[in-house]
């Protein structure tokens, strides 16, 4: 394949890319075709190293793609909820579960099940909270689940809430049903020029490891995948583009793991050549992390996800730690507004900072951490740099990045995320994207980023319709 006219970040003028046994074999001017390849005339537009994402939910996302949205944006009172859950439930079979997603409480308060009752009193109904941490059963939910008295939902005076924190594996084995088919959420990733992709749920285990396994030999999840999870992948075997990730731990400030017994799975993780990765959405929850591995010692593949918040005097200890920043600055432009509402003042300036980490000499990388955020990275990167809440209040100045600095972060390998981002360039992996502009032109506004063809191995796995007219951009034989 040969990929004629393309603007390539880094150099002035337009250069041709030839392809040969899935990797860039030659980048220089004007390149002679040759029969029997196939030619893609770039016209200018942008060439760039395919989109990794190292932070996100597959299954919950597949699964995501068939629920109601019950949170901002797409729902922001109580009377436009209870009315888009009304209208699913009469789309659904008599006694199907309908599941909600993305729910916060601006929406309606702390709605319980009392609450959804009113709503939707025959149907089972199960809502997750925009955390992910959270869901929300009505009456008819909890019949059906047959909970005793060791199962752990919440209890107010005595009496079954419908709240369930924490504990999405008893859901999941109370209800039961098949892991989601993942097709869908390969071909939209394809879209987005993403080719690789880290799965950071903590529950993961045997059984999600096959399915990805399944998902990977059978086309449906086109992507590389590193897979987290829990200390039952320590003895599964890499497969063909699926690779074993850290041991997840997920902290929460109100009910943190034992120091010690913490420090041991560490250091367990370790042995079985993992890393460890750590769940931090607070001040609490990064102090507790570091420590840990101060103590336990690290390995150099070891993360912190979220990282919402990351006061100067913690900087220091991140570098020494040496691990990795996955964070999520998006969400200042998702959720920015409560954010102003709900964070304490003293940690609203350095919430899910970028610029800072990265002067302080912290690698750092991007992950969607969909579906809790926007799965499209293109939107992500131009939160990155504006940094502006969606009332369009600018928070953290001294955070913005560059557009080229804001898409190195979806750029670097799945293994050393925020290290050594990908280039185009020869002897590299053939996995490119290709956009409908030039660079010079979508970094105007990243969120209006469209991409052409997305190529995996020198193969295209994604192919967007050509305009009408004349100025076709397809494939097409060289001679």
């Amino acid at each position: 394949m040969l990929i004629r006219g393309a603007e390539i970040p880094g150099h002035d003028e337009r250069l041709d890319v030839r392809i040969e046994d899935g990797r860039i074999a030659a980048v220089a001017r004007a390149l002679t075709p040759r029969p029997d390849e196939a030619l893609i005339e770039a016209r200018g537009a942008a060439l760039l190293p395919s989109l990794h994402d190292h932070h996100l939910h597959l299954c919950a996302l597949a699964a995501a793609r068939a629920s109601v949205p019950c949170g901002p944006p797409q729902t922001m009172d109580a009377d436009t909820l209870a009315r888009a859950l009304r209208e699913a439930s009469a789309r659904l079979a008599e006694g199907e579960w309908l599941r909600g997603i993305g729910y916060h409480d601006s929406v309606a308060g702390a709605i319980s099940r009392d609450w959804l009752d009113e709503v939707l009193p025959e149907r089972p109904v199960r809502i997750q909270h925009r955390s992910g941490r959270l869901w929300i059963l009505n009456t008819r939910a909890l019949t059906l689940l047959q909970p005793d008295a060791e199962a752990p939902l919440e209890r107010v005076g005595g009496r079954l809430s419908g709240r369930l924190y924490d504990a999405d594996g008893w859901l999941r084995a109370r209800i039961g049903g098949l892991r989601p088919d993942l097709a869908a959420v390969g071909a939209e990733l394809l879209a987005h020029g993403v080719t690789g992709v880290t799965d950071t749920s903590h529950h993961n285990g045997e059984g999600e490891w096959r399915h990805f396994a399944q998902a990977r030999a059978r086309g449906a999840l086109p992507q590389d995948l590193v897979a987290m999870g829990s200390a039952a992948l320590d003895e599964v075997a890499d497969g063909d583009g699926l690779w074993r990730g850290a041991h997840k731990f997920h902290l929460h400030d109100h009910a943190l793991p034992e120091f010690e017994t913490l420090c041991r799975d560490i250091d367990r993780a370790h042995r079985a050549g993992r890393g460890a990765a750590f769940h931090c959405v607070t001040r609490g929850e990064l102090v507790y992390a570091l420590a840990a591995l101060r103590e336990a010692g690290g390995n150099g593949a070891d993360r912190i996800e979220h990282a919402a918040v990351v006061p100067p005097e913690l900087l220091a200890q991140l570098r020494e730690s040496r691990v990795a920043v996955v964070t999520q600055p998006h969400f200042i432009a998702e959720r920015g507004d409560d954010y102003l509402r709900e964070v304490l003042s003293e940690d609203r300036p350095w919430l899910y900072r970028v610029r800072g980490l990265l002067e302080a000499g912290v690698p750092v990388a991007y992950g969607s951490d969909a579906p809790y955020g926007d799965l499209n990275p293109w939107r992500a990167m131009q939160a990155a740099v504006r940094r502006r809440s969606a009332r369009d209040v600018l928070m953290g100045r001294d955070e913005t990045l560059t557009p080229e600095q804001a898409l190195d972060l979806f750029l670097a390998p799945l293994a050393t995320p925020g290290l050594s981002p990908r280039r185009v360039v020869a002897g590299a992996p053939a996995d490119l994207c290709l956009l409908a502009t030039s660079w010079r032109e979508a970094r105007m506004d990243l969120s209006r980023v469209r991409v052409r063809l997305t190529l995996k191995r020198g193969v295209p796995l994604y192919q967007a319709p050509a305009p009408a007219g004349p100025r076709r951009y397809g494939l097409s034989g060289a001679g």
